[in-house]
């Protein structure tokens, strides 16, 4: 029973710690390209899911482009916005 306990435990932490995402917006003013090599740059994406990302962006309006905590998602999100796309941290 502890060992399951523990399991549960670890996960409700893990979730609690990746509890923030990072969204990015569609808007009628960047290139395919401008945000496939943002992410790529910025969240350590490959090219293919940059691409993935980028296309559900436009089709969608918006994608979770990266998980984690508040802390670790601000200077992407900063980075995101200096480049002038859209983004949000979201709970």
């Amino acid at each position: 029973m502890s060992h399951t306990r523990t399991d549960n435990e670890l996960i409700k932490k893990t979730r609690k710690s990746n509890a923030y995402v990072l969204m990015l917006y569609n808007d009628d003013v960047h290139t395919f390209d401008y945000v496939i090599e943002a992410l790529k740059e910025l969240c350590g994406h490959t090219a293919e899911q940059a691409e993935q990302c980028t296309f559900l962006v436009h089709y969608k309006g918006k994608c979770d482009i990266k998980r984690g905590t508040a802390k670790q998602l601000k200077p992407v999100f900063e980075a995101m916005c200096e480049r002038g796309l859209s983004a949000n941290i979201e709970q």
